[in-house]
């Protein structure tokens, strides 16, 4: 987990009603029952920027990139309504082990908690691809995926079940993912982390309700990875793309 106490969070956008942040990798964003008394972002924020915040949705404590928090009761209130009603449109990008195809809709119901099963839909374009010369496993190269990810529906560890699901499992992932896979990138790449950022939402201001994109750039390690991988100018072009919405 990142250093959190030294580093102050950076943030993307502020304005009366919201601001947005650039979560790391393995911060919570809520104290739960299970942390202890480590750290965790909704309280760091309201130190650095000495003012309450109230959050409208989450990423999972692995996850970095993009989130949203209100500044007032009432902000909070219109923005969490839209995240409930799917309204929000959100975009990923994630690191799969192998070639997943140039784009699908994965469309596989998902337990929840209780045991119910809840429709889950997750959209997926393949960004680039990359094949290097380590046997990870069985086969005497290594294949991997960068791709954009757009989930429809909201269901808990979605990207990553369905992922998993189409056996594309996340790199990093340590639950549903390739154990080999997950080593080989902290032995050889140094990275310790799941391979996912939110890096754009697109939502109605809480205020006045105009359409709002807001974009994050992914993690320093995730850029200096898609170089290694030879995946610069994809990453360039997914930033013209993003940029010029």
């Amino acid at each position: 987990m990142p250093d959190t106490e030294l580093v102050e969070i950076p943030v993307l956008h502020r304005d009366e009603h919201l601001i947005a942040v650039h979560k790391p990798a393995g911060l919570l964003v809520h104290r739960n029952a299970h942390a202890g008394r480590e750290p965790f972002l909704l309280q760091i924020l309201r130190d650095q920027l000495g003012q309450r915040l109230y959050p409208v949705h989450r990423l999972d404590r692995p996850t970095s990139g993009l989130m949203i928090m209100a500044l007032s009761p009432q902000a909070a209130h219109a923005l969490a309504l839209q995240f409930a009603s799917q309204e929000v449109h959100k975009t990923y990008l994630a690191v799969t082990r192998g070639f997943v195809p140039p784009q699908g809709l994965i469309d596989d119901a998902l337990k929840s908690e209780s045991g119910s099963l809840q429709e889950a839909r997750t959209e997926f374009t393949r960004l680039a691809t990359a094949e290097i010369p380590h046997p990870v496993g069985p086969n005497p190269t290594a294949r991997y995926s960068m791709v954009r990810v757009r989930p429809r529906t909201g269901r808990t560890h979605q990207i990553r079940r369905h992922f998993a699901h189409i056996r594309h499992p996340l790199i990093g992932d340590v639950l549903r993912g390739d154990g080999r896979q997950n080593r080989f990138f902290r032995d050889h790449f140094g990275l310790h982390r799941l391979l996912l950022a939110s890096v754009e939402l697109t939502f109605r201001h809480p205020e006045d309700t105009s359409p709002m994109t807001l974009t994050c750039p992914p993690a320093r390690e995730l850029l200096d990875l898609f170089g290694q991988l030879g995946w610069n100018a994809a990453i360039d072009a997914f930033n013209v793309q993003t940029n010029t919405r």
